[in-house]
């Protein structure tokens, strides 16, 4: 029945949880900025108002670069399927030419005769681009309110509560606000390690839109495990356009590599200090929320799935008698947020 309610308020429920995670990133220095005199409002804006200018500036990065090259690589993938062309031509397959022609023929039929559902696809696309831009939008204006306001949202729903609940409320929500930050920090640091390495690769051997795929590694590893195999197959499949074979294959061996150190060694120290899923379980969490909501339920999934843990882990020390984070009395239990300093929740439900 939960699920059927959350996907129906799905239209609402995405910007909310966009601008909670856009909010782990930018609280840091709104905080840094609240400690040092600055109104809230002021310190939010001009965090938000830095953050927009640097994603802008690493659009701006990127765009000239694949807009330059984007041509050349046309050029040489259409060199690489002669090369193709000519290769079935000779053993094993000894195609000639014109079967290799029927074949082309009959791709191209094929997507004549489905010209409809391509203008389709091409619609609900350019949809689903509005919708999320919208979102975007709607998640960057949440967020501003989210940093300004958050300190004050722990103390108000835990006097909403009542007594018995409110430190309960309180623990489990400081809980799942530093699950989502921690989550944010692990996969940022392991995606700049991947870009890093990964680009530097690249930059040797001079495949070209180096930054554009260092990028996309870095927001790869926010889809744990779907995201760098996939980014590291746009790497491999522009060094075979660009390259030929042999850097290609250098190019896989070093995505493997990185992808081996990170897996093995960095991921391993990193976990340690926050939560812990099993890589079964994320690989079914972001398979369910790909299929759910595609793309951007693929980036939430591994989220979703580190809260949900955090909530019945929560739930089942509750019942087994052992809460941490609930003073041993059981009257308050002690939250960090907000930057004047602690915020401490009675069980009566009056904020301290």
């Amino acid at each position: 029945m939960l699920g059927w309610v959350f996907g129906k308020l799905w239209v609402v429920l995405l910007p909310v949880i966009l601008g909670l995670l856009f909010a782990t990133v930018l609280w840091p220095p709104t905080r840094f900025l609240r400690r040092h005199g600055w109104p809230p409002a002021l310190a939010a804006a001009v965090v938000l108002l830095a953050f927009l200018g640097l994603l802008g500036g690493l659009i701006a990065v990127i765009a000239p670069q694949v807009a330059d090259q984007v041509t050349e690589l046309a050029d040489q993938a259409a060199d690489g399927l002669e090369q193709v062309q000519q290769w079935l031509q000779g053993p094993p397959f000894n195609l000639d030419q014109e079967q290799i022609g029927r074949y082309v023929d009959q791709a191209i039929n094929s997507v004549q005769s489905n010209a409809s559902n391509i203008a389709g696809y091409a619609a609900t696309g350019a949809t689903a681009v509005g919708n999320g831009l919208l979102n975007l939008l709607l998640a960057l204006l949440l967020a501003f309110f989210f940093i300004k306001d958050g300190p004050r949202w722990v103390p108000w729903l835990a006097a909403q509560t009542g007594p018995r609940a409110a430190p309960h409320v309180a623990a489990l929500s400081q809980k799942t606000w530093s699950t989502l930050s921690e989550f944010i920090k692990q996969q940022a640091l392991v995606g700049f390690v991947d870009a890093l390495f990964i680009g530097i690769g690249l930059w040797i051997f001079d495949v070209p839109l180096v930054i554009p795929l260092a990028v996309l590694t870095f927001f790869g590893a926010f889809i744990p495990i779907i995201g760098a195999f996939v980014a590291g197959a746009f790497a491999v499949l522009i060094a075979l356009v660009d390259e030929g074979f042999t850097v290609a294959l250098i190019i896989f061996g070093i995505v493997l590599l990185v992808q081996q150190i990170e897996g093995n060694v960095l991921q391993p120290i990193i976990q340690g200090r926050g939560f812990n899923l099993h890589s079964a379980v994320v690989i079914l969490a972001v398979t369910a929320g790909s299929s759910l909501a595609g793309i951007i339920g693929a980036f939430l999934s591994v989220p979703v799935a580190a809260l949900i843990a955090v909530v019945y882990r929560y739930t089942r020390d509750v019942f087994d008698g052992r809460h941490p984070e609930v003073a041993g009395d059981g009257t308050h239990t002690r939250v960090s947020g907000d930057d004047e300093g602690a915020v401490l929740t009675r069980a009566s439900g009056t904020p301290g």
